[in-house]
């Protein structure tokens, strides 16, 4: 009947009053199609397919140098949990833009010039803003918010006049790395599925672009930027790239607490006197009823992890049901969880690195908390067994 919605059920044709609903539809699938592209961008429907919910690992445990110390009770230090609107797309900025400075032995100690240098000098004090990119965008707004609170500054998110005055370069913001014939020697193709991969030695980098980009903690797009003549395809061992010289404060001891801010999607840590000690982006689950909430505590530390892949945690999977069975997959910074796994005292949940660090800050896992690998790996320094987790909205 409903094919044919001009014919009436005696069988003859009438004149019926807004017999057209082709406007109607073209509406709504306009409406859908707006919605679905800005979730999209903003990542708030994207849930990535090879995030696992539990880790096996070759290695024992490594459990935190802090026996004896008591679990933090008292609520966290408060820090702003604003979520930023993801500002319009902005260019990378030009080498000459960026490189400046690179005497080492005349640098005097200066104000960031620009938001790639900012960016640096709040990653030298471990308040990441993810990627370095050049681009100010929501994880560096954050990272400034951070950075501001923690220097009892106006919180602005804006490189203004008096956090630049604080937020000093005491270093040039480039140095050079030569890459190594075990650099090119690690470098293989990573299985196009699970069957694939668990049937590798090792998930490591692909590309030597990956490899130093992730060293440098940044974008592959900024080191491409850097090194106009380099050729990618073709790289020799010797070879020098221009990088970021991103060095972070040393490790003296154990952090004291983390903290989870779900809207902001961050994760920050603290000493014991509620000191910021450390500030990470992190992805969170895609689906809400699959984030956890209240105190949790770390668990189990495991760095260089494998993967247990089990089909029962992807039904959406053809491969999953057609292999029907459980799947070791092994270690690398191309690894679902990274080149860290830090177990959760919630059944299924940790905190963890990934392959994909650019994509770090969205709603996209099926319940863990994702960070870079270079920050999963300065976290699990601060961390140890037993240390409290505070998720909050």
């Amino acid at each position: 009947m409903w094919l044919n919605s001009g014919v009436w059920p005696s069988g003859k044709y009438k004149v019926r009053k807004h017999s057209s609903l082709w406007p109607e539809v073209l509406f709504v699938l306009a409406f859908a199609a707006a919605v679905w592209f800005w979730r999209h961008k903003s990542g708030e429907g994207k849930e990535e397919r090879n995030q696992p919910p539990t880790v096996e690992t070759n290695l024992s445990p490594v459990s935190g140098t802090s026996s004896g110390r008591q679990s933090r009770t008292s609520a966290p230090v408060d820090v702003s949990t604003t979520r930023t609107n993801r500002p319009s797309a902005i260019t990378i900025p030009a080498p000459s833009e960026i490189v400046s400075d690179t005497d080492a032995v005349n640098f005097t100690a200066r104000p960031p010039q620009n938001v790639f240098e900012a960016q640096l000098a709040l990653a030298r004090q471990a308040i990441s803003p993810g990627s370095l990119d050049g681009v100010a965008g929501p994880k560096t707004r954050l990272a400034l918010m951070a950075f501001q609170q923690k220097e009892e500054l106006s919180v602005t998110g804006e490189l203004d006049a008096s956090t630049k005055s604080r937020l000093l370069l005491a270093t040039p913001p480039i140095t050079n790395y030569t890459v190594t014939a075990e650099d090119l020697t690690r470098l293989q193709p990573v299985g196009k599925n699970w069957l694939e991969k668990s049937r590798q030695n090792r998930l490591d980098y692909e590309t030597i672009l990956e490899l130093v980009a992730e060293k440098a903690q940044s974008h592959p797009n900024l080191i491409q930027r850097l090194n106009p003549a380099i050729d990618w395809t073709n790289m020799v061992a010797g070879t020098s790239v221009t990088v970021p010289s991103v060095e972070r404060p040393p490790v003296r001891g154990k952090a004291a607490f983390a903290r989870i801010h779900l809207e902001s999607r961050t994760l920050q840590v603290f000493d014991e006197n509620t000191n910021l000690v450390a500030h990470f982006p992190c992805s969170i689950a895609a689906f809400a009823e699959k984030r956890p909430a209240g105190e949790l505590h770390v668990a189990v530390m495991a760095p260089n992890p494998n993967y247990t892949f089990d089909p029962e945690n992807f039904p959406e999977s053809a491969e999953a049901r057609e292999l029907n069975r459980k799947l070791i997959v092994p270690p690398g910074p191309n690894n679902p969880v990274g080149t860290v796994w830090i177990g959760l005292d919630k059944p299924g949940y940790g905190i963890h690195g990934t392959p994909r660090p650019e994509q770090v800050g969205r709603a996209e896992s099926h319940g863990c908390f994702r960070l870079a690998n270079w920050n999963a790996e300065y976290f699990s320094q601060l961390a140890w067994v037993g240390m409290p987790v505070y998720v909050e909205p």
